[in-house]
């Protein structure tokens, strides 16, 4: 049988003006911002700053088709912090994780999530946003394609949602382990794991941001 994603109104925050944004297509971005504290970071880093290189150039295509953003982001089991420190802590920090952070730095209406275990569906509120934004497909980037960002997809494809996960906006601990887990988002998860690059032009298709 296959899935849908769920469906359900619009969500009111606050008053009429703080609707969430509607949408098909929706871009989450996981772990980017991203201390890069933890054994092997160091192998991670280099990659990671090509991969949000490639995010920064994605996410600014998909907002000018109005594609809302959503952040799913750890904390670094910080829970008295919140994004905002997270995000302001990685920003000063030398190297690929605070220059990644400057460069990936939410933008006004972008929305933001913390999660506490790999996957950014798992005791978080994101199926409820996607829900009330009418999304279809998630367009998935972020740290790492091995751990996180597989979790991630797994679960969104449980949900039956359509996945796009470029292969350039996202990053591992080796070439290898990058590849094995696009090979399974792809063969097992139906995701498309093409490049930006391959679908110039095509892949805000069918956001429906207003509508």
């Amino acid at each position: 049988m296959k899935a849908h994603p769920p469906g359900g109104p619009p969500l009111k925050i606050g008053s009429a003006h703080c609707d969430l944004p509607r949408s098909r297509d929706v871009l989450v971005l996981v772990d980017f911002i991203n201390p890069m504290d933890f054994e092997g970071a160091e192998n991670l880093a280099p990659a990671a700053l090509e991969a949000a290189r490639a995010t920064a150039r994605l996410k600014a295509e998909l907002a000018a088709a109005g594609v809302p953003v959503i952040y799913a982001n750890d904390n670094y089991g910080l829970w008295r912090s919140d994004f905002r420190e997270t995000l302001a802590n990685c920003q000063a920090r030398p190297g690929e994780a605070g220059e990644i952070a400057r460069l990936l730095a939410p933008k006004e209406g972008d929305l933001a999530i913390l999660k506490p275990r790999q996957s950014g569906f798992f005791a978080t509120p994101l199926e409820l946003l996607l829900t009330q934004m009418h999304a279809h497909r998630i367009v998935l980037v972020g740290l790492a394609a091995d751990i996180c960002v597989q979790l991630t997809a797994m679960d969104a494809h449980l949900r039956g949602y359509a996945l796009w996960v470029p292969a350039d906006c996202t990053a591992a601990e080796s070439p290898q382990a990058k590849q094995a887990a696009l090979d399974y988002m792809a063969g097992i998860l139906k995701a498309d794991v093409r490049p930006t690059s391959a679908r110039a032009g095509r892949h805000a298709a069918g956001a429906t941001a207003g509508a």
